[in-house]
């Protein structure tokens, strides 16, 4: 078995009182049963990132970059505000750049009746743009608040959990497959 994938784990809220807390914590859990991952977790609540892009490098901006810049995967986790994903998360992947290239990313959303599909299929055009490598498979959540016991656990575990554990085999294929192509030869974003 090869070397464990470097798994970012992106928060997409920063709402008080957010839901994000509880899907990521059960994701997370997913994550401690797998043998080929290694997770980080990438909080934007918790970063004092600069609000406008160009000025001076904050601590936690350079330490963002560096965590992005390790990864060798990523998942999203997100919610779906308004038909869209939110404005603090689209910050944090902006400031970051480059560092997200020839890398995959898999999406965990969760919202009303499109189970944050919607906020999903624009992350996927934005990471496309970053020449990062959304996969196909995801986990959506619909009518989230009334999917999840008090517990924190899906009540349909068994349909969550087989979603989750096609998008992450996705996730670590496509992991080690473009790790080795960065390490043989630079990737040539233009």
């Amino acid at each position: 078995m090869p070397d464990p994938l470097h798994l970012a784990l992106l928060y997409g809220s920063t709402r008080e009182g957010r839901f994000c807390d509880t899907v990521a914590d059960w994701l997370r859990a997913q994550l401690a049963l797998r043998r080929d991952y290694t997770v980080d977790t990438i909080d934007p609540a918790l970063l004092d990132l600069p609000s406008r892009h160009g000025g001076a490098a904050s601590a936690d901006l350079v330490n963002l970059q560096q965590r992005v810049w390790r990864a060798d995967a990523f998942v999203v986790v997100t919610p779906e505000y308004n038909h869209g994903y939110p404005a603090a998360l689209k910050h944090m992947i902006d400031l970051v750049a480059s560092h997200w290239h020839a890398k995959p990313v898999g999406f965990v959303a969760y919202g009303g009746l499109s189970g944050g599909s919607r906020a999903v299929e624009q992350l996927r055009q934005v990471f496309s743009g970053l020449h990062a490598a959304p996969v196909r498979d995801g986990v959506y959540f619909t009518q989230a608040w009334n999917r999840f016991d008090a517990g924190g656990r899906p009540h349909d575990a068994e349909g969550s959990e087989r979603a989750a554990g096609r998008m992450l085999d996705q996730l670590a294929w496509y992991g080690h497959a473009l790790r080795q192509a960065r390490a043989a030869w630079p990737y040539p974003a233009g």
